[in-house]
């Protein structure tokens, strides 16, 4: 988001954004003042720790923004799929914590609250839950080795 950018670095601009399985289950004020970069995320559609829903309903509204975005799901693919290192098999990620199950918004002066309580949000809140999956999958992370290959080729123009 550019208000984010702007008390990072204001000078700073970048070309494109690539999230691997990035959370969006948190609805920020100005969520789609987004700079004019084009973003490409990837997901796993079975991802239980950052789950790819509440991405679906924000990247519409990115769209509907007229923002260039993809998003890309992959499908039996979980959290930490691009990482050849894990366990080839979904794995429990013993007591991690997930806020998979909470619907949170920032409200001004950046206050996040739960939306479900209205109240501030804590990881004491009942909808915080642990234990999520990890997974290696490898067909998913070539996939987006090479999509983002592609991707990167083409914002920079470079030749194949």
């Amino acid at each position: 988001m550019k208000r984010f950018q702007q008390m990072w670095n204001p000078r700073a601009a970048f070309a494109a954004y690539i999230p691997l399985y990035a959370s969006c289950s948190m609805t920020f004020i100005g969520d789609t003042d987004l700079s004019p970069a084009p973003i490409r995320q990837f997901h796993g559609a079975a991802d239980d720790y950052v789950p790819v829903a509440p991405c679906r309903p924000y990247f519409e509204r990115l769209r509907a923004a007229g923002r260039d975005v993809q998003l890309t799901e992959y499908p039996d693919a979980h959290h930490g799929y691009d990482n050849p290192l894990g366990n080839k098999t979904p794995t429990v990620a013993k007591g991690s914590q997930s806020v998979r199950a909470c619907k949170l918004k920032e409200e001004p002066l950046g206050t996040i609250i739960n939306a479900e309580t209205g109240q501030p949000f804590t990881y004491k809140d009942p909808c915080v839950q642990i234990d999520p999956h990890t997974g290696y999958n490898e067909s998913a992370a070539n996939a987006t080795r090479k999509a983002v290959k592609d991707f990167v080729r083409t914002v920079f123009k470079l030749e194949r």
